[in-house]
């Protein structure tokens, strides 16, 4: 092939219902790495982008909670298969985006998959785990289950691309619930790259949502939006956070609590991430029915 060929500059689009648009607002921006070099285009969603996505994954919430927990541990185990037969890939990603070496991003890349393995396996134990059988005075049972909260927005960390994007939203799915994600404005396309590892990992439409932009134009939509039930605003930044929970409060959702610097993602992860995103229901059964 000649050394003189022009390669076909990309244009990422947005991952929205299980499709794949453009934004509404026709917007783009160009995506460069580590060292500035341009590396793509890359859909600017809109305030219509978001309120699109949240009613896609509104709509996914019902079968997605709705499926048995064993269920739902087989396909996130599935995404987890995709994404390391693409290893390749989301390393040059990875290396490009953060300036990594190497053999730096391929780690990266394997903790990421590990991620979200672990999680994958925390599906059918949560109940156990989390649920509680409750002393009674009667003749009936009463159990506490735990049951997940509903539509989750997630700002995804702007430093850590791939690493950092699973171990936020890998949770919000292992619970049962579904997701509108904010990637990482400078470094998106790992998140574009994984939206086409869950477009064809048996992920139903809906469940996952990944939207390219700002986060601080984009937050504040999410936060302020009535059929959002709770929001990780890590991606944020400090002042950022601030905005998000004024805007929060007037649907009284739940903002997460998150460290003021990016934590240190390839650090273990632990079950606390997923009692985020669950609400204890109590349940009151008569003895001998």
């Amino acid at each position: 092939m000649s050394d003189n060929r022009i390669s076909v500059a990309k244009t990422y689009k947005l991952y929205v219902d299980g499709k794949f648009p453009r934004s509404e607002s026709g917007r783009t921006y160009p995506v460069t790495d580590s060292k500035g070099a341009f590396l793509a285009n890359a859909s600017h969603a809109s305030r219509k982008d978001v309120r699109d996505a949240v009613v896609a994954a509104r709509k996914a919430f019902g079968g997605w909670s709705g499926a048995t927990a064993y269920n739902r541990g087989q396909v996130l185990y599935r995404v987890a298969e995709v994404l390391e037969g693409r290893r390749e890939q989301f390393a040059a990603e990875v290396a490009a985006s953060e300036g990594l070496p190497a053999r730096k991003a391929q780690s990266v890349v394997d903790a990421a998959v590990d991620r979200w393995v672990w999680y994958a396996g925390w599906t059918d134990k949560i109940a156990t785990v989390l649920g509680a059988a409750n002393p009674v005075a009667g003749p009936y049972f009463s159990f506490t289950v735990p049951e997940p909260t509903g539509v989750v927005g997630v700002l995804a960390p702007q430093e850590s691309s791939l690493l950092g994007l699973v171990s936020v939203v890998a949770p919000v799915l292992a619970t049962g619930c579904t997701a509108v994600v904010v990637s990482s404005a400078d470094r998106p396309l790992p998140a574009i790259t994984l939206s086409e590892v869950l477009a064809t990992s048996d992920v139903p439409a809906g469940v996952v949502n990944v939207l390219t932009g700002k986060a601080s134009e984009l937050g504040p939509w999410l936060a302020s939006h009535g059929d959002v039930n709770a929001l990780d605003p890590t991606g944020a930044g400090p002042l950022g956070r601030v905005e998000i929970a004024r805007e929060a409060a007037g649907t009284v959702k739940r903002v997460l609590a998150v460290p003021e610097d990016e934590p240190d993602w390839t650090r273990r992860p632990d079950i606390a991430r997923l009692r985020r995103y669950l609400e204890p229901k109590t349940v009151w059964h008569p003895q001998g029915v």
